[in-house]
């Protein structure tokens, strides 16, 4: 019997090792290894194919998560509900961030109910975490209504969803901000772990990438928290 292997990373490097070396060697020359021009082509990239006014890169999708919670103002006393059958990275960055996931039960399909999410509002509420789950998406129009007739933000947690589209937008920017593992075995993957966040909003990203960057800034940029 003849395995096939969940992923050959090895396999795929091998496809694209003459398109890849190029580059990994111009950065290693550059001695940029954080941050650069190489990254912010990437976030360009990223943000313009998700449909977003910012991407910003991290350095794995539990950060991706917890910095988006964080950036949007969300923290200890706050209750985020989300569905309880993701991988443990989202929950666990909801507690990272100070804050209490209350979950909410799940569809047939496996996809957060907005009727359990409706059921779920308390005067603590102050998010609606979204997991969209084997390249499917939740049912967002519903899930915004409730946000909106709330006041509550959206956190897309969309590590699994690269690509995928809800009506003429893709997952990532059907939120107040997208977040994105990078992992090797998610659909865009890297050497190593990373992570990215997708937003419209501008302070948001200001806030994600001061916490990416143990919250140093030029002096010029005036404080965000």
């Amino acid at each position: 019997m003849r395995r096939i292997p969940y992923v050959n990373p090895g396999a795929q490097f091998a496809e694209e090792r003459d398109e890849l070396m190029p580059r990994i060697e111009a950065v290693l020359m550059g001695g940029m290894h954080i941050g650069g021009a190489e990254v912010e082509a990437l976030e360009s990239e990223i943000a313009a194919y998700v449909g977003t006014a910012h991407a910003v890169t991290v350095n794995s999708g539990l950060d991706a998560i917890a910095f988006g919670i964080k950036a949007a103002g969300i923290g200890p006393g706050d209750e985020v509900i989300t569905p309880p059958n993701s991988f443990v990275a989202s929950t666990a960055a909801v507690v990272h961030a100070g804050a209490t996931p209350v979950f909410a039960d799940v569809r047939t399909d496996g996809l957060l109910d907005p009727d359990a999410v409706a059921a779920a509002v308390t005067p603590r509420t102050v998010a609606i975490m979204p997991v969209h789950l084997w390249g499917g998406v939740c049912d967002m129009d519903p899930l915004w209504t409730i946000a909106e007739r709330h006041g509550l933000a959206v956190i897309e947690d969309a590590a699994q969803a690269m690509g995928t589209r809800h009506g003429n937008r893709r997952a990532g920017a059907l939120g107040t901000a997208g977040c994105f593992s990078a992992h090797p075995l998610k659909i865009f993957n890297p050497v190593g772990d990373a992570g990215f966040v997708t937003t419209n909003s501008e302070e948001i990203a200001a806030r994600i990438r001061l916490l990416r960057n143990s919250s140093l800034r030029p002096r010029s940029l005036p404080k965000l928290f």
